[in-house]
């Protein structure tokens, strides 16, 4: 840890805390965790810190996830927003202070790109909060699945032409 730079402790601070925010978020929905969970979410925050190429990442991030569900059965609540983010910040973090090894400085122009990429994955959170607490209670209108794995594609070929005109320009 010594070895760090200060661009290196910034990256790794948000690692940290960023999961635990989120999992902190459900608090303004109604509904705490568990002071233990609390606990669990930043001891393994705290080694996906340390090692943001690791597993134990896809545990912290999956388990704040699953108390959003488990938590709040409905999930549809306003407060899922900033979580989203924090959640979109820790795993950006995570990568940027994954590249080469610890004592590399972090590059502006690196950080800035999955800046701007964060920033264009998270632009849709407020929209499709809206848009599912507009559709909450209605029924399923048939072929919606079908209509909705349709969206999922042409939004992943949509974000992979971007993500190679950003590579390319950034």
């Amino acid at each position: 840890m010594s070895e760090w730079g200060p661009g290196q402790w910034v990256v790794r601070l948000l690692v940290a805390v960023m999961p635990v925010l989120a999992l902190l978020g459900t608090v303004g929905a109604g509904e705490a965790p568990p002071v233990w969970l609390v606990g669990v979410v930043a001891a393994l925050a705290i080694g996906f810190a340390a090692f943001p190429e690791s597993a134990v990442g896809v545990a912290v991030l999956v388990l704040v996830l699953a108390w959003w569900g488990l938590g709040l059965r409905d999930g549809l609540d306003p407060w899922a927003v900033p979580a989203a983010a924090a959640i979109l910040v820790a795993h950006l973090a995570a990568v940027v202070a994954s590249y080469g090894p610890r004592q590399l400085r972090v590059d502006p122009d690196v950080a800035w790109l999955w800046v701007r990429r964060g920033l264009a994955v998270f632009a849709v959170s407020p929209a499709l909060l809206v848009v599912s607490l507009w559709l909450r209670g209605t029924p399923e209108p048939p072929g919606i699945w079908v209509l909705g794995l349709g969206a999922a594609f042409l939004a992943t070929t949509a974000a992979s032409f971007a993500f190679l005109h950003v590579w390319e320009d950034g």
